[in-house]
């Protein structure tokens, strides 16, 4: 099987322009599809070609199965990309692109259901011998309270068909049960169009740790080194990083040949995931990524490879060809337009001020540019910076120097409690757990040096933003750039006005 000719990208911002640049690379051409708030986005105007897909909402644009499928037509694209969240995890989607005759740039639709959703998947790992943690399948009421008496308090209660925190509870005492579990139903219908929940038991302060796991059409099936995702704020990753620090080998080993004993028996194909919880020498199976996943970068700085190539390629049919060995060290930050001052609260708005950071062994995945928009109806995430270093103490200070370079006003968002995170003296030590923000930045605040840097950021935005030879503005609803005579403000020939 050939290499495809076009490839359409069901998915919008930072992931879209990733595939994009890519596939380019591959010399295939790129479809971008938008819906009506997305027209200016960078997305559009790199991809060779776009097309709109009805309203701004996600659920008639990048939801929208028939609306995609029926974009891929009208261009003439033979194969189907879907990135991350909406669509990538959906076996139906995954199932309707190959009925057109189309690739699908990812597993196979059987075995994306077996693995992507959660309860199937604890079954499977369970028949597979892979450790899980004590769990129930389902969410009676009764047969919740009957494992809460023999287990205890806390308990956690998880979304079956979904990710991202959503759907999940953690309930500390019986008269919250009944309650909890009626809003995680509600919850994980709302974001999934699948209401069912599953039950286990809480465990207080674990490591976050995955294997990323490659499989092709010929049986060849391998890792490619962990991540610790341990730092996180609501059940949603904020920084990963490659390898785990201070993880045993002996339980690195472990858990890599446990994941590819689970994805083998699946039969799995192409990139994948398998999370793990650690509890001090003890790690269980929590869920699998039938897709690539947001902090694929941190694996792709450290092994030099490019994971979406080798996504196309093994959907193409063509054997693995594993990349070098593993080198130094890789950390990366998720920015999102949150308010990390007030609880995260979520933010939009236009960019009025960007700077973006660059150099050796820095990555900045986004979609941000000069008069970008920052729409509340999509996901936060404004783009991850991802550093290399020979070593993680080299990696982390250079992670702190690219966030110091890293400028934007317009839209609230979370760099600097990014940086003072990795510049703490925990992170430095390597004290990682999922409770990492709720023990050591439980009520953040930014330092009055914070304060201070970013009142003269907001000072000289203006000016930057009408000097700046990259400035862009918004014409005729697209992104083009800014003429020399926009740029003169109240200039006079003798003095200013």
């Amino acid at each position: 099987m050939a290499l495809p000719a076009k490839l359409l990208i069901a998915n919008r911002g930072e992931i879209a322009i990733r595939i994009i640049r890519t596939a380019r690379a591959m010399g295939i051409a790129t479809v971008a599809v938008y819906s009506e708030d997305d027209a200016a986005m960078p997305h559009v105007v790199l991809a060779d070609e776009a097309i709109a897909i009805e309203s701004a909402d996600a659920a008639s644009s990048y939801l929208n199965i028939a609306g995609i499928l029926n974009a891929a037509a009208k261009t003439g694209a033979d194969a189907i990309h879907p990135g991350y969240g909406f669509l990538s995890e959906r076996p139906e989607f995954a199932r309707a692109v190959v009925e057109r005759g189309l690739l699908f740039i990812g597993p196979p639709a059987d075995v994306m259901a077996a693995l992507g959703d959660k309860v199937a998947a604890r079954r499977l790992a369970v028949d597979a011998g892979v450790p899980v943690v004590p769990g129930l399948d389902g969410a009676d009421i009764a047969a919740a309270r009957d494992f809460a008496a023999r287990n205890g308090f806390p308990i956690l209660i998880k979304a079956a068909a979904g990710g991202g925190g959503r759907g999940m509870r953690v309930v500390q005492t019986a008269d919250t049960l009944e309650v909890s579990l009626e809003a995680a139903a509600r919850e994980a219908a709302a974001a999934f169009g699948d209401g069912r929940l599953f039950i286990e038991k809480y465990i207080a302060r674990p490591r976050h740790v995955e294997l990323q796991v490659i499989a092709d059409n010929h049986g060849n099936t391998f890792t490619l080194g962990e991540r610790d995702c341990s730092i996180q704020r609501r059940h949603q990753k904020i920084v990963e990083e490659s390898p785990a620090p201070g993880l045993p080998d002996n339980i690195r080993i472990a858990m890599a040949e446990a994941a590819v004993k689970l994805f083998g028996i699946a039969g799995y194909r192409n990139a994948g995931t398998a999370e793990f919880l650690l509890d001090g020498d003890a790690f269980y199976f929590l869920e699998a990524n039938t897709r690539l996943q947001v902090e694929h970068p941190v694996t792709e700085m450290r092994f030099g490879c490019d994971l979406v190539a080798m996504q196309i390629h093994i959907a193409a049919g063509e054997p693995l060809v594993e990349p070098m060995a593993p080198r130094g060290h890789a950390i990366e930050v998720r920015i999102c337009a949150e308010d990390a001052e007030h609880d995260f609260r979520p933010a939009a708005g236009r960019v009025i001020h960007l700077n973006l950071p660059a150099g050796l062994n820095v990555r900045m995945d986004t979609y941000l540019a000069p008069a970008a928009q920052v729409s509340p109806l999509y996901d936060s995430l404004l783009g991850k910076l991802v550093v290399w270093g020979a070593n993680r103490e080299e990696a982390r200070h250079r992670l702190i120097a690219a966030l110091d370079e890293f400028m934007l006003s317009g839209v609230h968002h979370t760099a600097a409690f990014l940086r003072e995170v990795v510049a703490s003296e925990a992170f430095a030590d390597a004290q990682l757990s999922t409770r990492f923000i709720a023990e050591f930045f439980p009520n953040w605040r930014p330092s009055p040096e914070l304060l201070e840097a970013a009142l003269i950021a907001a000072a000289i935005a203006p000016a930057s933003a009408s000097t700046s030879g990259v400035d862009t503005t918004l014409r005729d609803g697209a992104l083009a750039p800014r003429s020399p005579w926009e740029t003169l403000g109240g200039f006079e020939l003798w003095g200013r006005r």
